[in-house]
């Protein structure tokens, strides 16, 4: 069916309001908008759904969530014989609450208790929720960093983490099987409540969230002395951290935090920012501005859904804030809460760490220094999340710590999905206590780098638009795959892992082992030195990204030897 018969197809399909109707007649002429809308289904991936605001097939409205939430209530009702409900929460995002509503009577229709948030909350507090209500499911509406006119839908399971196999399968098949809106089933929200399906959710789950990350501080006396000089700037991005920012932090003692105000209120249009993303510097600007004004230790922004936390720290020396990668903020959190644990005899014989195979080399060193197990896992936190899970079934590892490289990691174990909530709270805590020892984090950095080697880390994303630029993607990939380097410039190239075949090929030795993770397609390079290089298509925009990462004895052998290896990276045509 081309785009033309599917646009006809909603115009007469009786399952489609008439106001929707009416919308999509204005556009009757416009046939490349027509295109746009209509030229594919939205497709609920293994990241659920993700696209732009708006009628049509293309696009995020009540049909297309409805579609995926009906396909999601079908694989509820084959996989949870106890009868388990479902927790939704929703950012500050516009039609959040709209599409939070529709999923949760969709759901009730088919018989499926809800809990709704009454307002939006982060993504950690779903994932919390899921947990402490023994839910079989959960559904976050999100476009995390995404531009205003993008709206998502994650799916998470039981374990309150995002869908991993053979779920996320199972849930994408029984989407695909809905090809009549009219098989969606509905019920009224006065039906839904009398009939006790739909539940709101609010203070009691907030109270128990952030009275768990209260019990994960481990210097609140440090926090005492030292509460009246701290201080702390902090922006949600127009989003859902706001609220359980500002009352962790008052309930654990700092008394200086400055809210960038501009920034404060959730507003789906991100007035303040291009896009609100906290890997991005521009985000930055208010916060900055204010902290020069204030003086604060630390800078701090979440994303929209408060999952991510992006930092700025002053250097003692110059006084200049300096930004932290993803890298560089999770390693630090893990390097304080590992040590002030060692400190205290709590570091079990079974502990383990647990990165994503594009995060830095540093975890490894972490890892060994406090004789944990690191564990690899493929991009994107749910993984981490399902380690965890298999942690408690099996009784093999203790969780101590999980980041990626884009800006996530997770203190604790009461949610299974990144948090910026409570990354936020370690980061403060430990700005405290580095603080009374008379250094910032930024210095506190160095002494890491100081301590375990400098490890630097460069992401570089490639955009290739249209069919022709999916093709030349698949292309470069494919010339990789058939003739990967033995050296990359004066790199040896010690092993090379296709993690699409599932192998791993010891170039010293010839012996070709297996990866022991999911089909995927990424190809690693591991060199000298701790030397990295990682290439992978984007799994939601057109776009191949390049990770690479280096160790230097020193900051600028470092940053020298970042710098040649992405040259050549550059000058092999491989980016």
């Amino acid at each position: 069916m081309d785009y033309l018969e599917k646009y006809n197809k909603w115009l007469n399909d009786s399952a489609i309001d008439e106001e929707t109707k009416k919308e999509l007649m204005t556009i009757k002429d416009n046939e490349s908008e027509i295109q746009d809308r209509f030229y594919k289904d939205l497709e609920f991936g293994t990241a659920g759904l993700r696209g732009v605001i708006g009628n049509g097939s293309n696009r995020m409205n009540k049909y297309t969530v409805t579609k995926a939430t009906q396909g999601l209530a079908n694989y509820i009702n084959k996989n949870n014989p106890e009868n388990k409900g479902v927790v939704i929460s929703y950012d500050s995002r516009h039609m959040s609450k709209e599409f939070s509503d529709f999923t949760a009577l969709c759901l009730n229709a088919n018989g499926i208790k809800t809990y709704v948030f009454d307002e939006l909350r982060p993504v950690p507090e779903l994932s919390f929720a899921v947990r402490q209500l023994n839910c079989i499911a959960g559904v976050m509406i999100t476009a995390s960093h995404n531009p205003p006119k993008y709206n998502g839908y994650k799916v998470y399971w039981e374990d309150g983490a995002q869908i991993v196999p053979p779920h996320d399968k199972g849930i994408i098949s029984e989407v695909n099987n809905i090809e009549d809106f009219s098989k969606i089933k509905n019920i009224t929200m006065e039906e839904a409540k009398t009939q006790g399906l739909y539940n709101v959710l609010g203070k009691e789950m907030d109270d128990a969230y952030i009275e768990t990350l209260k019990k994960l501080v481990l210097n609140m006396d440090t926090i005492k002395r030292v509460q009246k000089d701290v201080k702390i700037v902090y922006t949600p991005l127009h989003g859902a951290g706001n609220v359980p920012v500002q009352r962790i932090l008052k309930e654990i003692g700092f008394e200086n935090v400055y809210v960038v105000p501009e920034q404060e209120k959730p507003n789906g249009d991100f007035p303040t920012v291009s896009y609100p993303n906290p890997e991005d510097e521009n985000a930055f600007k208010l916060a900055l501005k204010l902290a020069e004004k204030v003086n604060a230790d630390i800078v701090l922004a979440n994303d929209p859904d408060a999952d991510r936390l992006g930092v700025y720290a002053k250097d003692s020396i110059t006084g200049k804030y300096h930004s932290f990668t993803g890298n560089m903020s999770g390693l630090l959190i893990a390097e304080y809460e590992l040590s002030q644990k060692k400190e205290r005899g709590e570091i079990p014989t079974n502990g383990a760490l647990i990165k994503t195979i594009v995060s830095s080399n540093l975890a490894d060193a972490i890892a060994k220094e406090y004789k944990l197990k690191l564990i690899e896992v493929l991009t994107g936190f749910k993984y981490i999340g399902e380690q965890m899970r298999l942690f408690e079934q099996n009784k093999s590892y203790t969780y101590m710590f999980g980041f990626e490289e884009s800006y996530g990691c997770l203190v604790g174990t009461h949610a299974r999905d990144k948090d910026g909530i409570a990354a936020v709270m370690a980061l403060c805590e430990a700005a405290a206590y580095y603080k009374e020892k008379g250094y910032t984090l930024w210095d506190q950095m160095i002494n890491i780098y100081e301590k375990y080697g400098y490890y630097k880390e460069l992401t570089i994303s490639v955009t290739r638009e249209g069919v022709s630029g999916a093709e030349e993607i698949k292309q470069m990939m494919e010339n990789m795959r058939r003739n990967p380097s033995k050296t990359l410039g004066k790199y040896k190239v010690l092993e090379f892992r296709d993690y699409k075949v599932d192998t791993i090929i010891n170039n010293i030795t010839g012996e070709v082992g297996k990866t022991g993770l999911p089909n995927s397609n990424v190809l690693y390079y591991g060199l000298e030195n701790d030397a990295w290089c990682c290439v992978r298509p984007s799994g939601t925009e057109p776009k191949i990204k390049f990770y690479i990462g280096v160790k230097g004895k020193t900051e600028e052998e470092a940053n020298k030897e970042l710098e040649e290896l992405t040259k050549v990276m550059k000058e092999k045509s491989i980016i």
